[in-house]
């Protein structure tokens, strides 16, 4: 069997706990040391970033991946824009565990945070990448997201500017009138359990 296999055929996946805010901090930590992925320079305190799984979590998916128990990954969705016409959109962003980068993770996490977006009537959802992220790029191509768009040196890290890339992908029929969007907790929990099984 494969490395890649053994992971995959080990994967859950759950609800992110405020519990689990330790842990996502040190899979978020590199991305912002490292990279210019996020566009954030100071690593934020455990008690900050408890504070946005707790923000996040209330109204929309955020949702960890585990490898045998342990979290490996983890994904989310929020509001994309403010004014009422918006309600229906939503920003995606994704942070693997270095060592769990390209085996299919991310697809299969994606995928969940998706379909749980759906339960919720969100019609439109779009992801924002530094444009030199090639891979991540190419990865939300392969999930159908389409290029929008290039807002040029618009994030400057590490001493310089960075583009960054808008794709999104329409996830219910634009032929319809939109459905009342719902906040995560008035969807059948039932459902978003179906839909993290493994």
């Amino acid at each position: 069997m494969t490395a890649t296999k053994e992971v995959l055929e080990n994967l859950g996946f759950r609800r992110a706990k405020l519990s689990d805010a330790e842990r996502l901090l040190e899979i978020y930590s590199p991305y912002v040391i490292d990279t210019a992925i996020t566009f954030e320079y100071d690593v934020p305190s455990v008690e900050e970033f408890r504070g946005r799984i707790e923000d996040i979590s209330s109204e929309y998916p955020y949702i960890v991946c585990t490898y045998k128990d342990e979290i490996i990954g983890y994904a989310y969705a929020h509001r994309h824009m403010e004014r009422a016409a918006y309600q229906w959109n939503a920003e995606l962003s994704i942070y693997l565990d270095m060592n769990y980068k390209s085996l299919g993770v991310g697809k299969i996490l994606y995928g969940k945070v998706i379909d749980i977006l759906k339960l919720q009537n969100v019609e439109n959802v779009y992801g924002c990448i530094t444009t030199e992220n090639e891979k991540s790029v190419k990865f939300h191509e392969k999930l159908g997201f389409k290029f929008i768009g290039i807002y040029p040196d618009t994030g400057y890290k590490f001493g310089r500017w960075y583009d960054i890339t808008w794709l999104g992908l329409r996830i219910a029929d634009k032929n319809q009138a939109p459905k009342p969007l719902k906040a995560i907790h008035e969807v059948d929990q039932d459902a978003i359990e179906d839909i993290l099984k493994f």
